[in-house]
């Protein structure tokens, strides 16, 4: 009924004097500041408590009153403070997200997932870097950053020691991992052991027997993150066709197009008898298919390759890949966050099958030339 009233308040109040908006002087010159909510109660009248108690809805206020107030709010030009906001409710409406990367293609489109769904039901992400290249110090993670600032955190694809994850969830705010995450917190990834499988089984059908592997860098590997489930996966199946795994044929290549490229080349130098690749992301694969190239080699007649994600570009360039869909992790791990802000029993893990995609870039090994 009152939003029907409101332009008539306003109308009505239109002509009434009250307090001007306070000015303050910035580089000498006089500038209308915000209204605050002392101007806002002695323009209607009331205290600042009746003001907050109308703005917010809440009972024991006249609809007369209310009514004032709003049309007050709305001749200042007042807007509430958030952070005031959030002191009456206990809630900050912001979720923090953690993660190493915004512009590789996994974490771009976990962050897209994540960053509009929460939008939508009208929450904010503050966001946080780490980097965790071999090369750098890796900033640990402060949960004092995030304290009476969030209502609850993701965290996307970021290798954690053990002390930091007990750090987050000592916060007492709800905590979810996308991409990775500990056995006993909430996760939304893959199953990336059966990936790692199904990959490097798709080249042993081919009738591959001397298959390398392209997984991340040491020190970007916990015991939970996808690199080491991939590479575990990939040991399983290889054990799994009487094949002995070769650690010789493993190298790491950072998670990027660069890094696949340059240990690729060094593979291929060192074991010209590797006749496959499997490379756990897409951008290593390319990289690797690039290494073929820089030694002339052909692909996928001279050396098979395929990775994992199902990036834009790998229809581009026609590699064969295990895909998964990045964007849903990121907005399913927000729901089931905010199950568990609204006090919903803490949500069951969530966990992704990938689905091979052939695109010409993995082929039968060529036959041995004639003597």
């Amino acid at each position: 009924m009152w939003e029907r009233s409101l332009p008539q308040a306003l109308a009505s109040i239109s002509s009434q004097s009250g307090p001007a908006p306070r000015t303050v002087v910035e580089n000498g010159a006089e500038s209308a500041s915000v209204a605050g909510i002392d101007d806002v109660a002695q323009a209607a009248g009331v205290s600042t408590a009746t003001v907050s108690r109308a703005l917010r809805g809440l009972p024991n206020v006249s609809e007369a009153t209310r009514l004032r107030v709003l049309a007050e709010a709305a001749r200042l030009g007042y807007v509430p403070s958030p952070s005031a906001a959030s002191l009456a409710t206990g809630r900050t409406r912001t979720i923090g997200l953690l993660t190493p990367w915004v512009n590789r293609w996994f974490f771009s489109n976990v962050i897209e997932g994540a960053e509009r769904t929460l939008r939508g039901l009208g929450y904010d992400v503050l966001l946080y870097t780490f980097e965790v290249k071999q090369s750098a110090t890796r900033r640990r993670v402060d949960p004092n950053v995030l304290r009476h600032r969030v209502d609850g955190t993701l965290v996307v694809g970021l290798p954690l020691d053990d002390d930091e994850v007990r750090s987050l969830v000592d916060l007492g705010r709800p905590l979810a991992f996308v991409g990775s995450g500990p056995a006993d917190q909430v996760t939304a990834r893959l199953d990336d052991v059966s990936t790692g499988r199904e990959a490097t089984r798709h080249l042993l059908d081919l009738g591959h027997r001397c298959v390398g592997h392209v997984t991340g860098v040491p020190d970007l590997v916990s015991s939970w993150s996808p690199p080491a489930e991939r590479s575990h996966g990939y040991t399983l199946e290889l054990a799994d066709a009487g094949i002995e795994p070769d650690p010789e044929l493993v190298v790491n290549g950072d998670f990027d197009v660069q890094g696949g490229r340059e240990s690729t080349l060094g593979l291929l130098r060192r074991r010209p008898d590797v006749t496959a690749v499997f490379a756990a992301s897409d951008e290593m694969a390319m990289g690797a298919m690039l290494a073929a190239r820089d030694l002339g080699l052909d692909v996928p007649g001279d050396l098979s390759v395929i990775g994992v994600d199902g990036h834009d570009l790998a229809e581009l360039v026609g590699l064969t890949t295990m895909a998964q869909d990045a964007y849903q992790q990121g907005a399913d791990a927000s729901l089931l966050l905010m199950e568990m802000i609204s006090g919903a029993p803490v949500p069951a893990s969530l966990t992704y099958p990938t689905e091979l995609v052939d695109r010409g870039s993995t082929a039968p090994p060529r036959a041995p030339e004639a003597a």
